[in-house]
């Protein structure tokens, strides 16, 4: 069975369910298994990585490459 098929048939499960109690624990458990991919996928930054990104960052700013903060503010807000 391939992963499609799978969900297909947990989604008709899950739409069988008429325990509001079941659908919060599978909906923590979901969560709590997101965490835990992320968390394994997070790899911390090496000091080279560190001071690359800062001498980039410098070079940004000194070609002018940048964005104030109100106008990163005003960029946000279109994001909704």
């Amino acid at each position: 069975m391939d992963i499609q098929a799978k969900k297909l048939e947990l989604i008709e499960e899950f739409l069988s369910i008429s325990d509001e109690s079941i659908i919060e624990k599978l909906e923590s458990l979901i969560k709590l298994e997101k965490k835990k991919l992320h968390d394994n996928e997070f790899k911390p930054m090496s000091i080279k990585a560190f001071h690359e990104m800062i001498d980039q960052s410098l070079l940004d700013s000194k070609n002018g490459d940048v964005i104030s903060h109100q106008d990163l503010k005003k960029k946000i807000k279109s994001w909704k």
